[in-house]
């Protein structure tokens, strides 16, 4: 391990040390994490009771279901 001369000590100590990584990243930065109400399952399918979700999934049923024979 190499011995840190007097000047990076005392510039250390006056500056601070900056530490940086994966660990500091936010969170919302992981992969397939969702962010709006939207997205998740029980809003698309309309299943926690609001009125326009459950519309709203009535329609996307219909439209997935237009062109099927």
């Amino acid at each position: 391990m190499r011995k840190a001369g007097d000047e990076e000590i005392t510039q250390a100590i006056m500056g601070g040390i900056a530490f940086r990584g994966a660990k500091l990243r936010a969170p919302a930065e992981k992969e397939g994490k969702v962010k709006t109400k939207a997205k998740k399952k029980k809003y698309i399918t309309g299943a926690h009771g609001s009125g326009s979700a459950k519309m709203k999934a009535e329609i996307r049923r219909r439209r997935a279901n237009r062109h099927k024979k």
